[in-house]
C-alpha cells in the first residue's frame, strides 16, 4: 500500500502544477518565490532587470523577446534546485568578476539534472557555468561572450567543473575565451557544437571517460586542446582553418581519435580581415596586419606531446605547415588509416627511435609518396619515410635552408634513398596506402 500511496501523491503533485505568467513591470523574484515545484513560469515579452535565483524545481520559459538583464552585477540566473529548466529566453548583463565566476546562468552543485535549452546568452562573462551540477544538459543555445577586451579577462561559453554525466550539444559559440572549458570531470559528452572567434573551441583538463564528437571549429586559435585526460573518444570533429593547432594533445592517454578532419587554408580576403583586434601586437603596421590576415592555418594539424597508448584512425590532415608534430617520448600510439594531404611538412619527429606508423598490414595515405602498387592490393610496394637527415638538420639549424639546393645536400639525400641503413631514427610507414579514406563533410560529421 505504501508504494501505491507514494505514486498517488506524486500524480497529485504533478496535477496541481500551475503556469504562472510574469510581466516586466512585476518583481520576477517574488513570483519565483511563490511558485511551487513543478510549476511553469512563463515570461511575457519585455526586459526583466536584476538578478534572480531559482531554488525549487520548475520551468522558466519565454520567447527571445523575454530578456533577463543582470545589470552587470553577479550571476543573472543562479540555480540551486534540481530538475530546473530554463528555456527560450535571452540572458545578458552578468558581472565581470572572474574569481566570482559571474555568469549568465550559474548551476550550483545542487542543481542536478538542469536543462538549459534554446536560449540566447549574450554579453556575459561566462555563458553557463556548470559548477558540479551532475546530469545537466546545455543544448541548442546561442552563446556569445564578451568582445572588445583582452582574452585573459573574458570567460568561457560553457565552463564545467566536477560535473559528471553532463551533455553539451548543438550549441553555437562565438567570442570570449574558450567555447567549452572542462576541468576535473568525467563521463561528459560534447556533441554537435559550432565554434568561431574564440581561443580554444574545446579545452579539456583532467576530464576522463568522456566524448567530443561531431563538433565544428572554424578560424579559432586552437580547435581542440586535450590535456591531462584519459580514455576519451575524439570522433568526427572538424577543425577548419584554426590558427595554431587543429588538435593538441598533452598527456592524453588511451583515447580513440578517429574520423576527424583538420584543414588549413586562407581565412579570408585582406579587405575583411584588417579591422582592429584586441590580440594585435602594439604598433602593428597595416602591411603586417594584411600579411597576418591572409596567412594559412593551422601551423600544425596535430600536436602530440607526451601522449601515450592512443589510437589515431581514419583522420584527415590537410594543408597545414606541419601535418603531425610528434614529440616528448609519446609511446604506444597506433597511427593508421589517416590521410596526410598537401602539408608543407607531413611529419616533424625529432627523436632517434624508429616508429612504424602501420598496424595490421595497414598504414596511412601520404599525398607526396611517389609509390607504385604493382599487385593492386591498395598498399604501396615500398615503405614511406616522411623525414630524412636533412630535415633533422633544418629543424635544429634553420639557417641551413640556404644550402637546401646545393649539390652536397642532394648527394646526401640520394645516398639515403639508395642505402636505407643511413637513415636516422624516425617515422616510417611500412604499409602506406595508395588512396586516402573518404573525407567527411561538415554535415556528415554533425
Amino acid at each position: 500500500m505504501l508504494p501505491a500511496a507514494l505514486f498517488a501523491a506524486g500524480l497529485s503533485g504533478f496535477a496541481d502544477a500551475e503556469t504562472l505568467t510574469a510581466a516586466p513591470d512585476q518583481p520576477l523574484q517574488a513570483l519565483l518565490d511563490r511558485a511551487r515545484a513543478g510549476d511553469v513560469v512563463d515570461l511575457a515579452p519585455g526586459e526583466y532587470h536584476g538578478v534572480i535565483r531559482i531554488d525549487r524545481s520548475l520551468v522558466l520559459t519565454g520567447g527571445p523577446d523575454a530578456v533577463l538583464d543582470g545589470g552587470g552585477a553577479g550571476n543573472v540566473v543562479t540555480v540551486s534546485a534540481p530538475d530546473v529548466t530554463v528555456r527560450g529566453v535571452t540572458v545578458r548583463g552578468s558581472g565581470r568578476d572572474l574569481q566570482a565566476m559571474d555568469s549568465g546562468i550559474f548551476l550550483q552543485k545542487t542543481a542536478e539534472r538542469a536543462t538549459i535549452e534554446n536560449n540566447r546568452l549574450v554579453g556575459n562573462l561566462f555563458g553557463v557555468y556548470v559548477h558540479g551540477a551532475q546530469g545537466s544538459r546545455v543544448i541548442h543555445n546561442v552563446i556569445e561572450g564578451l568582445r572588445g577586451g583582452r582574452l585573459s579577462e573574458a570567460g568561457n561559453g560553457v565552463s564545467l567543473w566536477n560535473a559528471p554525466d553532463v551533455t553539451i550539444a548543438d550549441n553555437t559559440f562565438r567570442y570570449g575565451r574558450d567555447g567549452i572549458f572542462s576541468i576535473s570531470s568525467r563521463k561528459d559528452r560534447f556533441v554537435g557544437n559550432r565554434f568561431d572567434q574564440v581561443r580554444f573551441a574545446v579545452h579539456y583538463m583532467y576530464t576522463n571517460d568522456s566524448e567530443v564528437s561531431g563538433n565544428v571549429s572554424i578560424g579559432n586559435h586552437v580547435g581542440y586542446a586535450i590535456m591531462y585526460s584519459n580514455r576519451l573518444v575524439i570522433r568526427d570533429n572538424i577543425s577548419d582553418r584554426d590558427r595554431d593547432y587543429g588538435i593538441l594533445f598533452n598527456y592524453a592517454n588511451y583515447a580513440e581519435i578517429d574520423g576527424n578532419r583538420v584543414t588549413g587554408g586562407l581565412l579570408g580576403t585582406v579587405a575583411d580581415k584588417t579591422e582592429e583586434s584586441p590580440d594585435d601586437e602594439p604598433g602593428m603596421l597595416p602591411e603586417a596586419k594584411r600579411k597576418q590576415a591572409v596567412r594559412s592555418g593551422p601551423e600544425k594539424c596535430v600536436f602530440i606531446y607526451n601522449t601515450n597508448h592512443n589510437r589515431f584512425r581514419d583522420n584527415w590532415f590537410e594543408r597545414c605547415a606541419i601535418g603531425v608534430h610528434f614529440t616528448a617520448g609519446s609511446e604506444g600510439n597506433e597511427i593508421t588509416g589517416n590521410a596526410f594531404v598537401n602539408n608543407a611538412n607531413q611529419v616533424k619527429y625529432v627523436g632517434t627511435r624508429h616508429l612504424d606508423w602501420s598496424s595490421g598490414g595497414r598504414g596511412n595515405y601520404w599525398s607526396d609518396n611517389p609509390a607504385f602498387d604493382l599487385n593492386g592490393d591498395g598498399i604501396a610496394d615500398t615503405a614511406y619515410r616522411p623525414n630524412d637527415l636533412i630535415d633533422r638538420v633544418l629543424w635544429t639549424a634553420p639557417a641551413a635552408k640556404l644550402l637546401i639546393n646545393s649539390p652536397a645536400v642532394q648527394v646526401i639525400r640520394w645516398a639515403q634513398a639508395q642505402f636505407p641503413a643511413l637513415l636516422p631514427g624516425g617515422v616510417v610507414d611500412s604499409r602506406p596506402l595508395m588512396s586516402p579514406p573518404a573525407r567527411r563533410t561538415a554535415e556528415e560529421a554533425r
